[in-house]
């Protein structure tokens, strides 16, 4: 029996701070996870000829972390499906099903490389991990863990192990992260992630929120935009308005896509404001210093600052009288600036005003275990590690689920920064741009082939844990590990008391969800029974959930814009550098699945490109296909033009997640990477890397391409309708769509 008592043991499982009641005292009970896994995944137990069998898990290939169920047959994976027990209800995205492709990827590492004579070579296991424990001997301040966000029992080992070495220097970085989102929510709701319910709005007004493909958690929200859109006897179908310099997913979608000059969303919600607040009606709703903000944005204002027209401008505030309740969004696009945080204040402004708050917006469920929530990534904390590199503070670095070489723009000199740490550690799935740099890289386990626990941080329904178990037998066993497997076995070389009572990950945390089972919903008395029915559901609810409350109103509200968007006359266009679903930070680029789908609204594959105005283009003698010099203070990327109506005039976008040096035979060399020519532009409120904040110029070469798309191609035409009038068109803003308009 272990001698460490209470607190600690719960620090230990994760469960700090919550009621639990532990029972029995050791643990010759808990089967080897070795052992288990054997058993669990052997191919005799599946060999029916022709008959998949399901097993439960969780997605991890974006912060969704939706519940899914594998299809297993003879042994092996095949199929992945959306779990109806969990609130994507059933549904999975294209790049949760390439989950299988990532799985089976021919580049995988497959063991451990050490550098030698300057070169990654190929050693053993025992070597590596001897390596990982004689540099963290004596670590403190002199070693740093960059890390992706991390939830779950495997942020639980990481940060005690961190703790373990007398450091306090783990950075969690996201390079797309919503950090300002956060903040701002934060601030005018009381919560950082509130729950939005479009199945109940009558209008969504969305401010560049991407919800059906890249924002927060698009399975979840396309579920609710389905029965937004459902009109019937008891409600209209919904409206959808979206706001944004350059259309998304969800612009196509909408009934309204309003193209604005980046940067003024602010002061268009403000205008919108104004607008509502002549009504007493509206007055009502927000204290009378944030009536008198608002004040300063009429209509004239608006329209000269933002580019939106009059009359666009004034249907939208009839829509916005007309359909309660409604639903207003903010989303990079409008937080990516200097004024970013401003700008999302403002926009949230609109809920309060149009009495949205307690209704489409309302407060989840807290989590009761802080442990192991969500613990989210911004781009601060990349900024930090990068100072502590660059002064010399950081010895020894290890480096999980981040390829900061690849998403770091180049006026941070990270490469160079990084060489002066004298052990670099990198645990990965490929050879990317940052396991090149360093000098041990560890190949993990795929996520089909391993055990963890998932929080995610958008919780529509109460609080759930998801359970991602192997779903086949490793790919290669000698070779790949388990990281909460790696993290435990150091731990229990730094505190063996603490830990030694668990032979692997899979122990562990069967002993932490079974020893806390009565803090979950319907839970089995016995232990073996609960086990199995976690495993067999693959999702867990918390019984008891502390309640949250949104606040009333927002009590002050600080804007600093801008009186006008400078104009650049060197670097004339703003940047969007957009996300596609698909490829995220370019932590997918080499999925042959993602490269071959077609982009949604180009249906360009295998490449990058330059989305321009037809218009702008026109007088600048740019074709499609042309090759441009995307130009900014901080470099310069050469890509292939396409003509896209569906952009602000003075805009120009480029889609994230290609370009990358290393990473595997389908990422390598194909496209370019927007990251390293963003500005040094930050959000003056939080500090973040704003990312919709650079400038730049194009300019014309001499190349010239043909653009491989599904649409086709053909000389100097833009490819809308094929050179034909197959369907009768005619712009959107001379549409009245409906009856209050």
């Amino acid at each position: 029996m272990s001698n460490i008592n209470r607190r600690d043991f719960l620090k230990v499982l994760g469960w700090s701070g919550a009621s639990l009641t532990v029972t029995g005292c050791g643990y010759t009970s808990i089967e080897s996870g070795v052992e288990t896994v054997e058993s669990y995944v052997q191919p005799q137990d599946f060999v029916v000829p022709g008959i998949g069998i399901y097993y439960a898990s969780t997605c991890t290939q974006c912060e969704g972390g939706c519940g899914v169920h594998g299809r297993v047959r003879e042994g092996r994976i095949l199929k992945m499906e959306g779990s109806l027990e969990t609130p994507n209800r059933g549904r999975l995205c294209g790049l949760g099903q390439a989950s299988v492709q990532h799985h089976y990827n021919p580049d995988r590492l497959k063991e451990p490389l050490l550098r030698q004579n300057g070169t990654l070579q190929p050693t053993t296991w025992d070597n590596a991990t001897a390596l990982l424990i004689e540099k963290t001997k004596v670590a403190g301040d002199k070693f740093a863990f960059l890390t992706g966000p991390l939830s779950g029992h495997l942020r639980v080992l990481m940060q005690n192990y961190v703790e373990s070495l007398g450091s306090k220097n783990h950075f969690i970085y996201d390079p797309l992260a919503i950090k300002v989102n956060r903040s701002v929510c934060e601030q005018m709701y009381g919560i950082a992630v509130p729950c939005y319910h479009i199945d109940q709005a009558q209008l969504v007004v969305s401010f560049g929120a991407d919800f059906l493909d890249t924002w927060l958690s698009p399975v979840h929200f396309s579920t609710q935009y389905a029965d937004f859109r459902n009109a019937n006897e008891d409600k209209a179908r919904g409206v959808l308005v979206q706001i944004e310099p350059k259309m998304t997913v969800t612009g196509a979608n909408a009934d309204r896509w309003i193209p604005i000059r980046p940067g003024t969303e602010g002061v268009f919600a403000l205008g919108l404001a104004n607008a509502l607040l002549q009504d007493p009606a509206y007055v009502k709703n927000v204290p009378s210093s944030v009536v008198a903000v608002a004040r300063g944005y009429d209509k004239t204002r608006v329209i000269q600052e933002t580019g939106v027209s009059s009359e666009v401008f004034d249907r939208l505030l009839a829509l916005m009288r007309a359909r309660a309740p409604s639903l207003v969004l903010s989303g990079p696009s409008a937080e990516g600036h200097a004024h970013g945080a401003q700008n999302a204040a403002a926009i949230m402004l609109l809920n309060f005003v149009l009495g949205n708050v307690g209704k489409t917006v309302t407060a989840p469920a807290k989590v009761p275990f802080p442990q192991i929530a969500l613990a989210d990534g911004d781009t601060v904390a990349l900024n930090t590690f990068n100072e502590g590199l660059a002064q010399g503070r950081f010895q020894t670095v290890f480096m999980y689920d981040v390829n900061p070489i690849y998403t770091a723009p180049e006026f941070l000199k990270l490469r160079d920064n990084l060489k002066k740490a004298e052990f670099k550690v990198v645990f990965a799935h490929y050879r990317d741009e940052t396991a090149e740099e360093a000098d041990l890289v560890l190949p993990l386990d795929s996520a089909l082939e391993d055990w963890g626990t998932h929080i995610a941080a958008y919780q529509p329904e109460g609080v759930t844990i998801t359970m991602q178990q192997p779903l086949m037998e490793r790919l290669y066993p000698e070779g790949t590990r388990s990281l909460g497997d790696l993290l435990l076995e150091l731990l229990k070389r730094r505190s063996p008391e603490e830990y030694k009572q668990w032979p692997d990950y899979y122990a562990y945390l069967q002993d932490a969800l079974t020893k806390n089972k009565s803090a979950f919903k319907d839970s089995a008395a016995d232990d073996g029974l609960f086990w199995y029915q976690t495993l067999s559901h693959g999702v867990l609810n918390i019984a008891a959930v502390q309640e949250q409350h949104l606040l009333v109103a927002p009590s002050t509200l600080n804007l600093n814009f801008p009186d006008t968007i400078a104009v650049d006359q060197e670097f004339p266009f703003q940047l969007v550098p957009s996300v596609r679903s698909g490829f995220r930070d370019g932590r997918h680029a080499n999925l042959p699945w993602m490269q071959e789908t077609p982009d949604t609204m180009t249906t360009i594959v295998w490449d990058s490109w330059v989305e321009i105005h037809p218009k702008t283009a026109e007088r600048m003698g740019i074709r499609e296909g042309d090759i441009l010099e995307i130009a900014s203070k901080s470099g310069s990327v050469k890509t292939q033009a396409y003509l896209f109506p569906g952009i602000q005039p003075d805009t120009v976008a480029m889609p994230l997640g290609q370009g990358h040096e290393a990473m595997g035979r389908y990422a390598k060399d194909v496209g370019v990477n927007p990251f390293k020519i963003l500005n040094p532009v930050f959000d003056k409120t939080t500090g973040e890397l704003a990312r919709y904040a650079t400038r730049v110029k194009v300019s014309k070469t001499d190349d010239r391409v043909t653009v491989v798309k599904d649409e086709g191609w053909s000389p100097g035409m833009i490819n809308t309708q094929l050179d034909r009038k197959i369907v009768a068109t005619m712009a959107a803003d001379k549409v009245k769509l409906f009856r209050e308009e």
